[in-house]
């Protein structure tokens, strides 16, 4: 039995639960047990004391149930864990995973009883289970004692190089947690950080990033080889690890990339417009240079911008920062529509979107403007909430909103909440002061205000409009009257404070009434706060030197008063007071400057946000959000003057070690074998997905191409698998030197087309102006490289001339092996399985071509790996750009489903353009890409497209297993036109060759974590074998499987990209329903591709 529901009922435990990898099942215990369990009963503990020492496995999983229950319900449970760690050892599965759940718990308060058990733990790490493996590293990282340091150390490098990817997360944090212990291991654990940075897995890239920020978050020299990666996988990443990538990769760009933010800079895709409209204007303007936005800061921006549409609001509030401080400000505005979409969140989450929000408010008003209302202050809202609602709606008042907003704001001044009545008279305040237009109006309006009931709204108000009055004092006499007539009844210490201080301040304005203010206080002058009685001495300072007639004898009371009061602050402002304006001996010459220093004008108070200052803090860290420097807070550097070398994030193509095996028969012939394995490896790639006469592939190509990508993933298998490869592609190369004849008479041919040579070697010079070059693509081998540029020339050459003389394509691909001779040796060929070549299923040969293709005999591939394809199913189209849009140039595209012959890791696009205008159209052509690193392979120019005419044109487009739109620009000689492909998922998988026992041996490793499963309804027309099939692979690009049994298909293929394989099996049950489970290291896309099969096999 296992015990994850266990677990999420008592939701203390539920994330141990799940990163133990546990199944769930029902628990049997009743409530009442559990209610008895908790007790403080000590015999209880007993009771599981000796249910974990018995020799029964079920007593020791039910005692082991209830003590993580117990841990669950937060109570103690240290004492049992020397009876608990006996059972480390068990053959259990779920038993042992209880007992490192537990242990991992106690661990550190229990280290000597853990430390006994140490060479347990060891053997674990070699564990079969991979969460077993997990499991034992957690709790060795989590016994922190200095002594086992080494031991962690070696297990933490183990665990890196492990095959499976959640124990390569499991070391990643175990990463920080050696480092916690022992700093002096830095330099070992940058190691292994280097080597987990360059894993491919997106379980594992948010860990080690986390590690890499812990650990070195300096060593950005670590990040540029895997920027590009981090970036193209940062979509498919877990929640949480997206918000560390964002953040860190923040930081990155702010070093490596020039500022966006220039004021006359201009942008990439509007600079040829720059030169155009400069061109006839002075010489000077010329040599100001245009800012051209590297296009890995583009890929960044756009690779982070679907994340903005995610469920989780730090991943939003992540991707807002990371536009807010990276973004041109043309770009920001994206941002707003997912911030404010948050905003219907909790509150505290509420509270932390808003502080963002109020800092971004202040320098760009016009990104919030639009969506005003969703800062209007609701009744259910918190005093917090509510202010910085406030605090926002302030920020976005202008001439054209401001009536709106005053509006608001007198509904607020009579709220219930004091505290937020008095933040909005302080909001009219800054309004008042900000727009000019509206002074008057909220002066008047706050001078009503004094005559509130609320004690609160009076005092705030009157502070308000001795800010204002500031402003403009010669035209506001009477409302310093007026509020002197209501001091008696303003008991606030502040709003008493500010009359004075008016009253003090512009004394002979009010000569009458001043001199009888300062009479009421010194009656009550003891009794008043320290703030009142400093503006007291103040006010009568003043009053001394402009009216002394009338109350020399008060001040000279008032500073009496003072001189024995209890503050020092009052006595020492009284002594000064005294020595500055009475006249004496001691006082000297200050007594001259008295009028001066006191009466002296003073500027008017600049009323502003509170959070102006604090986009000092890069937005959404805890920093900001307290306006504090925090522990472990990185600045954000400045934009660098000049760009650093952008080449240190290019990456090398690494050959695979697999060039000693002896595959090819004949050496003698390169220039022939490389000819034919090339468009064999092709074929054999795509099996299954053209005609039925050419749907079987040879066993070994197949064999050789699973190792092949295993080996890419699994290096401590690479001996095996090359050793299978050469064995089967043996076998692969007799069939290959059947077709020698016509070899033979393909090299003759090959001879005779000389003389477009040179335009041949242009097209091939060109394929990487063309994002053929391996963009990133490491694993790509330089003989796939070399083959993706010959096909590359020989589609050049084919799309040259028009339509009609597409047959030139057979001449022209031996002929581009003559080449291709000095490039690719010998040994390199062993990447390619020759098989005997089936019927080539590229768009660009003719069908007489095909036919005479169709005939070739396959008697030596075996049935039994035969693979059902998709040919039936009809080709859906999509429209790429519409005719209008297009000014008469219209494009359709569809996935043909068959490989592609410039790239394997490439998914073929068929376009059919058409000129639907009364004028010919020249010069068409792929124009920019974005993101700019896409692997994209372009059909050559179209010179000239007729009126009425269409063209088919093929592409290769490596999407990197990603359902990711690729954008790019479609061009005329006068016109350009943005278009996007976007792909189905099913379109991004190959089929795969497999047989049953094949397909149950993977799909046992693929369980767990790889695994997606949904009970599906199914229409009653598509529960026959026949119309499943039909609806299956209308979804996506697989291969049948054989199976014995009648209630359960079986479907396998591989993606495109990375050759990750993808299994589905349906097994029918009762009622029209049916268990959907797709296996695949892909999770992302199998929760994709489950959805789109739900919907199809449900639909009649």
């Amino acid at each position: 039995m296992s015990t994850t529901a266990l677990y999420n009922d008592q939701q203390g435990g539920a994330e141990a639960a799940v990163e133990a990898g546990q199944e769930s099942t029902a628990t049997s215990s009743s409530s009442g047990a559990a209610f008895g369990l908790f007790s403080t009963d000590f015999k209880k503990n007993e009771d599981l004391k000796e249910m974990l020492e018995s020799n029964k496995e079920s007593l020791k999983l039910e005692a082991m149930k209830r003590i993580v229950q117990l841990i669950s319900k937060g109570k103690n449970a240290s004492d049992l864990f020397p009876a608990v760690v006996k059972n480390v050892a068990s053959k259990n599965i779920e038993l042992k995973k209880l007992v490192y759940v537990y242990l991992v718990r106690y661990a550190e308060e229990q280290q000597d009883l853990a430390l006994l058990s140490i060479s347990t733990f060891q053997r674990a790490l070699k564990d079969p289970n991979q969460f077993i493996r997990a499991s034992a590293l957690r709790v060795l990282s989590s016994i922190r004692v200095p002594i086992i340091v080494p031991i962690m150390m070696l297990a933490i490098k183990e665990a890196a190089s492990d095959l499976s990817p959640y124990v390569r997360k499991t070391s990643a944090h175990a990463i920080q947690k050696l480092y916690s212990l022992d700093a002096d291991q830095k330099e070992h654990l940058i190691e292994v950080i280097e080597k987990l940075l360059k894993d491919k897995s997106t379980l594992v890239a948010g860990s080690v990033v986390m590690a890499f920020e812990e650990v070195c978050p300096d060593r950005i020299d670590l990040i540029h080889r895997n920027y590009r990666k981090l970036c193209n996988l940062l979509v498919d990443v877990e929640e949480w690890g997206q918000v560390v990538i964002i953040n860190m990769l923040t930081r990155y760009a702010r070093t490596q990339f020039t500022s966006p933010w220039k004021e006359d800079g201009i942008f990439d895709e509007n600079e040829k417009a720059f030169y155009d409209s400069d061109s006839e204007e002075k010489q000077g303007q010329r040599e100001a240079k245009p800012y051209i936005m590297d296009p890995d800061h583009r890929l960044l921006l756009r690779n982070t911008k679907p994340l903005l549409q995610s469920r989780n609001t730090a991943v939003v509030m992540a991707v807002a920062q990371l536009y807010w401080h990276l973004a041109p400000k043309h770009e920001v505005s994206i941002v707003t529509k997912s911030l404010v979409r948050l905003l219907r969140s909790h509150r505290e989450v509420q509270y932390v979107v808003l502080q963002n929000i109020a800092t971004m408010s202040i320098q760009r008003k016009g990104m919030f403007e639009p969506y005003m209302k969703s800062f209007y202050v609701r009744s259910t809202d918190a005093t917090h909430i509510k202010t910085l609602k406030l605090e926002i709606l302030t920020n976005l008042a202008n001439e054209a909103n401001i009536s709106t907003i005053l509006r608001e704001f007198q509904t607020y001044v009579k709220s219930q909440d004091k505290a937020f009545a008095a933040a909005t008279i302080q909001a009219i305040g800054r309004c008042a002061t900000n727009i000019s237009e509206v002074t008057d109006t909220c002066l008047n309006g706050l001078v009503l205000l004094l005559s509130n009931r609320d004690e609160t709204v009076v005092a705030e108000s009157v502070v308000v409009i001795k800010k204002l009055l500031q402003t403009q004092p010669t035209q506001h006499c009477d409302i310093i009257k007026h509020m002197a007539k209501l001091f008696d009844n303003i008991t606030v210490p502040m709003a008493r404070a500010s009359i004075l201080w008016l009253m003090g301040e512009y004394c002979e304005r009010v000569p009458k009434i001043a001199p009888d203010v300062l009479r009421k206080m010194a009656k009550t002058f003891t009794a008043e706060e320290d703030i009142v009685k400093l503006q007291t001495v103040n006010l009568a300072a003043k009053l001394y030197l402009t009216n002394s007639k009338q109350t020399k004898l008060l001040t000279q009371y008032i500073l009496n008063l003072g001189k024995y009061d209890q503050s020092y602050d009052i006595r020492d402002r009284t002594r000064f007071i005294r020595q500055l304006i009475v006249p004496s001996e001691k006082s000297g010459a200050l007594n001259k400057y008295a009028r001066r220093i006191l009466l002296a004008s003073k500027p008017a108070p600049v009323l502003e946000s509170a959070f102006k200052d604090r986009d000092r803090f890069q937005l959404g860290t805890l920093s900001h959000s307290l306006n504090i420097k925090t522990t472990g807070y990185q600045e954000l550097s400045d934009w660098p003057a000049v760009a650093p070398d952008p080449s240190v994030r290019n990456v090398e193509v690494i050959e695979p070690v697999q060039e000693w095996a002896p595959s090819l028969g004949k050496a003698k012939k390169p220039k022939s074998d490389k000819f034919y394995s090339d468009d064999e490896e092709k074929e054999e790639e795509g099996s299954g997905s053209g005609s039925e006469d050419s749907s079987s592939g040879s066993s070994g190509s197949s064999s050789s191409e699973e190792s092949g990508s295993e080996s890419e993933e699994e290096s401590s298998r690479d001996l095996e698998k090359t050793s299978s490869d050469s064995e089967k592609s043996s076998s692969g190369s007799e069939a290959s030197s059947s077709e020698s004849e016509s070899q033979q008479k393909e090299k003759k041919r090959a001879k005779k087309v000389t003389p477009r040579k040179s335009k041949q070697t242009a097209a091939d010079s060109g394929s990487d102006e063309n994002g053929n070059g391996p963009l990133g693509k490491t694993s790509s081998s330089s003989a796939e490289s070399s083959s993706s540029s010959e096909s590359d020339s020989s589609e050049d050459s084919d799309s040259d001339s028009p339509a009609p003389q597409k047959k030139t394509v057979g001449k022209t691909k031996p002929k581009v092996e003559v080449k291709s001779k000095k490039e690719v040796s010998l040994l390199d060929l062993d990447d390619f399985s020759p098989a005997p070549p089936s019927a080539p299923k590229s768009s660009v040969f003719s069908s007489s071509l095909l036919s005479d293709l169709e005939g070739l005999s396959l008697s030596n591939v075996s049935s039994t790996m035969q693979v059902t394809t998709s040919s039936f199913g009809p080709v859906k189209t999509y429209e790429l750009l519409h005719h209008m849009t297009g000014k008469g140039l219209s494009a359709k595209y569809h996935f043909p489903r068959q490989p592609c012959l410039y790239q394997p890791s490439m998914v073929a696009v068929q376009v059919i353009l058409t000129n639907s205008s009364d004028h010919s159209l020249e010069e068409i052509h792929i124009g920019d890409r974005s993101p700019a690193s896409l692997n994209v392979h372009c059909f050559n120019t179209v010179e000239r497209l007729e009126p009425g005419a269409s063209v088919s044109v093929s592409m290769g487009i490596d999407f990197s297993d990603s359902t990711q739109a690729a954008n790019f620009q479609l061009c005329t000689k006068e016109d350009q036109f943005s278009v996007s492909i976007q792909p189905a998922v099913g379109e991004l998988v190959m089929p795969s060759t497999m047989k049953e026992p094949d397909f149950c041996s993977e799909q046992r490793k693929l369980m767990g974590m790889n695994e997606t499963s949904a009970t599906i309804a199914m229409a009653t027309a598509n529960t026959s074998k026949q119309n499943i099939s039909k609806q299956v692979l209308s979804v996506a690009n697989v291969g049948v499987v054989s199976s014995d049994q009648n209630n359960l298909q079986r479907f396998a293929g591989r993606t495109v990209s990375s050759g990750a394989l993808v299994l589905v099996t349906l097994e029918l049950r009762e009622s029209s329903t049916a268990l959907l489970t797709i296996n695949t290291e892909k999770t992302v896309m199998a929760s994709m591709l489950l959805r789109d099969l739900k919907q199809a096999l449900y639909q009649a």
